[in-house]
């Protein structure tokens, strides 16, 4: 069974919900499970639906036009009395209905219920477009399948009842589902974290044992840098799975990190290929004994740097360590890049739910702190040393770490 990941960009519109077809055609789409994103901007959109409503501001406006922006697909896919409109509406009066009704003020769980209703709708919309079309398949609700903890925005997968719940599956068929989502043991949904489709299809491939898995993007494959923000980037033709964990790890934005492992497990191959031209071989992950080693740049932007140091000029200790790694796991804040010296620690984190403040606070009770907020990660892979100077030209850094392969960089502006 082959499993296949569509992103928001390959769904935006009606003409890209057309063109999975002409992808699903050229590439074949029977034995194949489809994992798919809400529809271009849909999630950044239900976010300030969520906003909004925490905010007691006009939410129900917010809900109206992304609807409407769904209607507006939809009718350039489906005759005007088709039956997927009035499933389409279902959803939206589900988002208003749970809005009314809930009364949990825990903000990271009411996201969870409303921002993933994106992939159930752009799901079913495919799903349906490519039945009209003579691609039979059957429609999945992913958090039948997909369990987790309560740990929402970030939830933790059970793989034993996930494994169990997949497995029953017929690989024969052809389905189409959701990425970025499950549930917990009460049956609400828990979403895998910002951008996390292709790890949603990564588990399904795993529990399925796939015979391979591609994720399909606007760019040829993996490249040697972000083509909109370097020059000259080149595809990376193959790669190996530490290779391609260590550049998710740093922040490569064509690669989920938590995406690699259970392919790794079982040495499922893994394509990044382009909707744009799916006829070109794009990139291949593996084993790979023809692992490219181009030099690549990767940028980690909306980071935070974050200096700790001991008021008493004391060491940071193993216990200093240990009391901040606690407080940042306690709040869901990510370390990019960790730094130390005898009296001081420097840290560049990714704050995904705005918590930077709040550490801050508590660190200060017992040491200095200093942030600096909106810094960028940059990151050269397989550098070449002896071009160095070149790396740091125009560039205001406050922070460097070297290794033998890598150079990091925290600048700033």
């Amino acid at each position: 069974m082959k499993i296949f990941k569509f992103g928001g960009a390959s769904v935006k519109d009606a003409d890209s919900v057309k063109n999975v077809l002409r992808v699903l055609s050229i590439q074949g789409f029977e034995r194949c499970l489809i994992v798919v994103s809400a529809m271009g901007k849909t999630t950044n959109a239900l976010e300030r639906v969520v906003e909004f409503y925490f905010n007691k501001s006009d939410y129900q406006q917010e809900i109206a036009k992304i609807k409407e922006e769904h209607i507006q697909i939809a009718k350039g896919l489906f005759d005007e009395n088709h039956h997927v409109f009035s499933e389409i509406k279902l959803f939206f009066d589900d988002i208003e209905s749970f809005l009314r009704r809930n009364k949990s003020p825990n903000y990271n769980f009411v996201y969870d219920q409303v921002v993933t209703c994106g992939e159930m709708i752009s799901s079913k919309i495919l799903s349906v477009y490519l039945s009209d079309n003579e691609m039979g398949n059957q429609w999945l609700d992913a958090r039948d399948f997909i369990k987790t903890d309560t740990n929402y925005r970030e939830g933790v997968v059970n793989w034993e009842d996930t494994e169990k719940n997949i497995s029953q599956l017929d690989k024969a068929k052809t389905y189409v589902t959701q990425g970025f989502i499950g549930s917990d043991e009460n049956n609400f949904t828990v979403s895998l974290g910002r951008e996390g489709s292709d790890y949603s299809a990564a588990i399904f491939a795993y529990c399925l044992d796939a015979k391979d898995m591609t994720i399909w993007k606007d760019v040829p494959g993996v490249m040697t840098g972000d083509p909109r923000k370097f020059e000259n980037v080149e595809l990376l033709s193959n790669i190996s799975y530490e290779e391609a964990i260590e550049m998710a790890y740093y922040g490569a934005s064509v690669i989920h990190p938590k995406t690699l492992q259970p392919l790794k497990q079982k040495s499922i191959p893994f394509f990044v290929k382009s909707f744009i031209s799916p006829e070109k071989a794009g990139t291949k992950i593996g084993i790979s004994t023809e692992n490219q080693l181009l030099e690549s740049y990767i940028l980690k932007e909306n980071q935070v740097l974050m200096r700790i140091s001991t008021r008493d000029f004391s060491f940071i200790a193993e216990d200093h360590i240990s009391f901040i790694f606690r407080e940042l796991a306690k709040r869901n804040i990510k370390v990019s890049l960790m730094q130390n010296s005898a009296i001081s620690l420097a840290l560049c984190l990714e704050d995904k739910f705005n918590n930077i403040d709040e550490l801050e606070a508590e660190l200060e009770q017992d040491f200095n702190t200093e942030i600096v907020k909106n810094v960028s990660l940059f990151t050269i892979r397989n550098a070449r040393l002896e071009n160095l100077d070149k790396l740091y030209e125009g560039k205001n850094v406050l922070l460097e770490q070297i290794t033998k392969t890598t150079v990091q960089m925290i600048i700033n502006g």
